[in-house]
């Protein structure tokens, strides 16, 4: 929340008066200390300490309106985090190459707040301890009041060992589908009248009138220095009943068909196809929203780069597996505190639209934008009578939002 980035960051705020003073602190640890309170942990207090923030969480999420809970989207993904560190106790090599750890990270979608980090070493697979901690998360999200649940991940993250069991606990789920060669052969034989265009929503409304595009420099150097380009020309979406081998039960898939366009310069070279499947135990909404609903997912990359470069929490400063577990989850507590800011900003009276916008905008900010509104304001500290004074030296757009979120902060949460 401070602007540090790494450990050694430390060293300059203990140094600085005027942060202890904001603090109402003699001193912090130094950077050593810090390194040292992270290696006391083991297996069972870091799962503690994600479940004390999980109970923060729940009392945040109950400030919510009732349709806040209509359905919690839980999303699950790996991402590599790397170190050029040789002596770290868990690191290993992926396929790609790269040396370092392996989290997963479990997330709610609805809010972008991570539920459950956990740290493995560089060559495991993204589905490992998946189940585990989806099914935390489903606890989690029913302790909340959420009315629906629904698991979504990549073709990693299709357990079919685990599909009946959620099936028949209530819990909905769109994962990726490996395209296998039964799958292939199974979408080759529908009749052409099963498939239909599949229509890409507008990225984005133009609010006023459009503008000349200007010239797509990228395409016309591909062109000049004859690289191959696949281009997509259209995509088409059907669906099947299918029954993976370690499932009692039949599903369905709904499978798009891309063409794509392969030339060379300006050279038209010949036509290609792929399929993409996508398993779900959704048998109510259009193959349309399945396929849109799963390439919502992709959000969560936004929120694993926040945790890489924004809050610096999915880094490895630390000398073992155990050690750097820890400091993603004390380190990404900044991203759930920017996220619980956001969620508990008053709306109401006659200006409730505009405060759903702000709360809104607040709750897709990226960390760096956030810490400049609502964290690095100009101030000047003044510790008098059993008290701490701020006193603002300038002004800033989100300062309205910042006295109204104090004026909420006074009052007991509902719990």
């Amino acid at each position: 929340l401070a602007g540090g980035t790494c450990l050694e960051h430390l060293e300059l705020r203990r140094n600085d008066e005027v942060y202890l003073n904001a603090l109402g602190a003699l001193r912090i640890p130094d950077p050593t200390t810090a390194g040292d309170f992270c290696r006391r942990f083991d297996w069972a207090t870091i799962h503690c300490l994600m479940e004390t923030f999980n109970e923060t969480r729940l009392k945040v999420w109950r400030q919510q309106p009732d349709s806040f809970f209509e359905e919690a989207l839980i999303d699950g993904d790996g991402t590599m985090v790397e170190t050029s560190g040789e002596c770290k106790e868990g690191i290993d090599i992926n396929h790609k190459g790269q040396w370092g750890y392996h989290p997963l990270i479990i997330s709610l979608a609805n809010t972008a707040e991570p539920l459950y980090i956990v740290n493995r070493s560089g060559n495991r697979p993204s589905h490992e301890k998946a189940a585990e901690y989806f099914d935390r998360s489903i606890v989690l999200c029913r302790r909340a009041g959420f009315r629906k649940i629904t698991l979504r991940g990549d073709t990693d993250f299709s357990q079919t060992t685990q599909l009946d069991r959620w099936d028949e606990d209530g819990v909905g789920f769109v994962f990726g589908l490996d395209a296998m060669p039964n799958l292939y052969e199974l979408a080759e034989q529908l009749p052409a009248t099963a498939w239909r265009r599949l229509r890409r929503r507008p990225k984005y409304t133009v609010k006023t009138k459009p503008r000349q595009r200007p010239e797509n420099v990228k395409k016309r150097v591909v062109q000049e220095r004859e690289f191959e380009n696949k281009r997509t020309t259209a995509e088409y979406v059907a669906e099947f009943k299918y029954r993976p081998t370690k499932c009692r039960k039949t599903y369905r898939v709904v499978v798009v068909w891309k063409e794509i366009e392969i030339s060379k310069g300006q050279l038209k070279l010949f036509d290609d196809s792929v399929c993409f499947f996508y398993i779900t135990n959704d048998w109510e909404s259009s193959t349309e929203q399945i396929v849109f609903r799963a390439n919502d997912r992709c959000d969560q990359e936004n929120l694993v780069q926040q945790g890489k470069n924004g809050v610096h929490a999915l880094t490895a400063p630390l000398d073992n597996l155990i050690s750097n577990w820890a400091y993603m989850v004390i380190a990404s507590l900044a991203w759930s505190l920017k996220a619980w800011t956001a969620l508990l900003v008053p709306v109401h009276g006659r200006w409730k639209e505009k405060h759903e916008q702000e709360k809104r905008l607040l709750l897709r900010m990226d960390f760096p934008t956030f810490r400049n509104a609502m964290i690095n304001i100009p101030a000047q500290i003044v510790r008098t009578g059993r008290k701490i004074v701020y006193r603002f030296l300038s002004w800033n757009p989100w300062q309205h939002v910042f006295f109204r979120l104090l004026d909420k902060l006074r009052l007991p949460l509902r719990c």
